[in-house]
């Protein structure tokens, strides 16, 4: 218990803090060639650090926030298929108007994401909370989506090899210029899904407990889909589809921070953004000179993972 309540305050800062440091030290540049160290760091990495704890911090709490609304243990943005709707829309983006600003990309993402969200409860009609239509339909509608974008690639080959990376969870070549346009969404999006923490808490007393509660069950399912689908497009949006790493960090933020979501949310954030981090700096490191992206790495880990709870889960 000594431990658990030093986890959320101490123990993972620290970690991240540690990973952050790992992360400007590592890679295929070493500080004995002839860049110097502020361009090897300010330039090349800093920024890239901040952005993998931002884009997986952004998944851990949407996918903490899918779970409280849906009370369903196997669902994340990636696996109901929000991701791959994010990923289609900015891929036509990129593909389609190659011109636009960086800016335009997260708007994009967020009406890709929304957009699929609300196909998949049409899809889904009144069984929206059953596990397995929940689970089996995002995956139809994840391979649905993924068949989209493949075609979007093939019909505009000049442009693939840029939308390619992006698409594998590529943090290569980001830098200054994705961290302001992913900074203030993130800014605005992590506060007010801290709002939502003791709603999400009395969800968890069932329907009608929360509503006799006060909890506007309705509106708080409404807004607590609305911050997960904008938290999943935002990541999506800068550093491409990152799997698994939606699911995974509030599984182990629950283990390590209990059911109350006003320590459940920041912990989630903060394993996510951990799980990225530790992610790109294998990528760039196991490898070097080549880089591989982060989103091999969140998938290899992640996708046994899933098999586990599937394994476990008996809620079918």
């Amino acid at each position: 218990m000594k431990t658990q309540q030093l986890m959320l305050p101490v123990i993972l800062p620290g970690l991240l803090f540690l990973g952050a440091l790992a992360g400007l030290y590592l890679g295929s540049l070493s500080f004995t060639e002839a860049m110097a160290l502020d361009v090897i760091v300010g330039d090349l990495r800093f920024a890239r650090v901040l952005i993998a704890i931002l884009a997986g911090a952004a998944l851990g709490m949407s996918g903490c926030l899918i779970q409280g609304v849906v009370r369903n243990p196997l669902a994340a943005p990636d696996l109901i298929g929000v991701s791959a709707g994010a990923g289609v829309a900015a891929t036509a983006l990129l593909l389609l108007f190659p011109q636009l600003s960086l800016h335009w990309l997260i708007p994009a993402a967020i009406c890709g994401a929304l957009a699929t969200l609300w196909l998949l409860f049409r899809l889904l009609r009144n069984d929206a909370l059953s596990p397995t239509r929940l689970v089996l339909t995002g995956v139809a509608l994840s391979i649905w989506l993924s068949a989209l974008t493949d075609w979007l690639l093939v019909s505009h080959p000049q442009q693939t090899n840029t939308a390619l990376i992006w698409l594998t969870g590529s943090l290569w070549g980001r830098g200054w210029d994705q961290l302001w346009v992913l900074l203030p969404w993130f800014a605005v999006l992590l506060p007010v899904s801290l709002m939502l923490a003791l709603r999400l808490d009395l969800l968890a007393l069932g329907d009608d407990a929360a509503e006799s509660l006060g909890a506007g069950v309705l509106n708080t399912h409404k807004t607590a889909l609305l911050l997960a689908v904008a938290l999943a497009a935002i990541s999506v949006a800068v550093c491409g589809t990152l799997s698994f790493v939606g699911l995974i960090a509030p599984h182990l933020a629950r283990l390590l921070a209990g059911g109350n979501h006003l320590r459940l949310l920041p912990a989630a954030a903060m394993i996510g953004g951990l799980l990225v981090l530790v992610a790109d700096i294998l990528g760039r490191t196991l490898a070097a000179p080549l880089e591989l992206p982060a989103g091999v790495f969140t998938s290899l880990i992640g996708a046994p993972y899933f098999l586990f709870l599937l394994t476990r889960y008996r809620g079918w």
